[in-house]
């Protein structure tokens, strides 16, 4: 299964339409969400998505009648999943928010899981059930069957989501050099074979124009139109940094499942690396975890693999004798004392 996202271009008309059913599935979902809890505090007893789905098809108010039914019942069913992860969370002893009301600007797409949809006039538009003929721009070609269609609000801007399933296609044996990679924040990535591939810091290199953006924000009264304006303009920025960062990370993850067969990353608790106030910002600008992600099925198209190794002591172990040499955080040299090796700590720790 591969996401494909493409950019749709909607009239005045469609995308009043779209705004509709985007608000007309957020009510749903926060109507759900409000039975389920009042249903718990009166009774004592649960609600399922069949009994809200069942109850749904035949109570349809006047917003929902102009909404394709399949969308409507993948909105409870997101709520559905909400609980079950919720509770699966709970089992395992680990930390999940109880499903939360949505606000306008924390609902931001609705799904055709089946049907309601299709590619027509030679992909330039798609069919949506109860919106119309959209403008499409197909960037690239579809791959595979096309299974759902989620809809996407970004800002100011409309995208479709299409999940296309593949064919089995026969396993590529890749002949291609391997690699270890060490991520950082000083530099974003030291390959093995010495090459470094610098960390562009988007967010940084725009925090001071986010913060008086944000600044400004803060002083508009609350409900005003100018607050919304102003709004809009920090989301603008911060999907200007987001699509900058995501633009690096693609060109840098094509480059390496391009020229490398096995891929080694570091094994790093990110979650919890986040938790060190004064590195956050840093690490989530770094973005590794997406790097892994997006180099990870990109070798796997090309014939190659990404693996994860312990990153224990790779930094302290010497890459060209095995013996540990000690290092402090501020050690940026590794100089092994064993068998005279002096190289850079992140290109010996990718090594090893």
């Amino acid at each position: 299964m591969i996401s494909l996202k493409y950019r749709i271009y909607p009239n005045g008309g469609q995308e009043a339409k779209l705004l509709a059913t985007l608000t007309t599935c957020r009510y749903t979902y926060n109507n759900a969400l409000a039975e389920r809890i009042d249903k718990y505090k009166n009774d004592k007893t649960s609600v399922s998505y069949v009994d809200q789905a069942n109850h749904l098809s035949k109570n349809k108010n006047e917003y929902q009648v102009n909404v394709h039914s399949q969308v409507l019942q993948d909105t409870l069913r997101r709520l559905d999943k909400s609980f079950k992860r919720f509770f699966d969370g709970l089992k395992k002893g680990v930390r999940v928010g109880f499903p939360r009301f949505k606000a306008e600007n924390r609902f931001r797409s609705f799904c055709y899981p089946q049907s309601g949809f299709k590619i027509i006039n030679d992909g330039t538009h798609i069919r949506l059930s109860k919106i119309g003929d959209i403008k499409l721009r197909l960037s690239r070609p579809i791959e595979g069957k096309v299974k759902t269609c989620i809809v996407v609000r970004d800002v100011d801007q409309w995208f479709v989501v299409l999940a296309c399933e593949q064919s089995e296609k026969e396993p590529i044996i890749s002949n291609k050099p391997s690699i270890g990679i060490d991520v950082g924040i000083e530099k974003l990535a030291t390959l093995s074979n010495g090459s470094i591939i610098e960390n562009p810091r988007v967010l940084v290199k725009t925090q001071e124009k986010l913060a008086q953006q944000q600044r400004w924000l803060s002083r508009k009264k609350k409900g005003s139109k100018n607050r919304i304006k102003q709004r809009i303009k920090v989301a603008k920025l911060h999907r200007k940094i987001r699509r900058q960062r995501d633009d690096f990370l693609h060109k840098i993850s094509t480059h390496l499942a391009t020229n490398y067969g096995t891929i080694a990353f570091e094994e790093l608790n990110i979650r919890g690396m986040l938790k060190n106030h004064c590195l956050a910002k840093h690490i989530s600008d770094a973005s590794w975890n997406k790097l892994i992600q997006l180099t990870t099925y990109k070798a796997e198209s090309a014939g190659g693999q990404v693996v994860e190794v312990d990153a224990k002591y790779t930094s302290q172990n010497c890459s060209g004798c095995g013996e540990r040499v000690s290092k402090t955080l501020a050690d940026r040299i590794h100089c092994c004392p064993h068998c005279g090796l002096v190289m850079d700590r992140d290109e010996n720790a990718a090594v090893n």
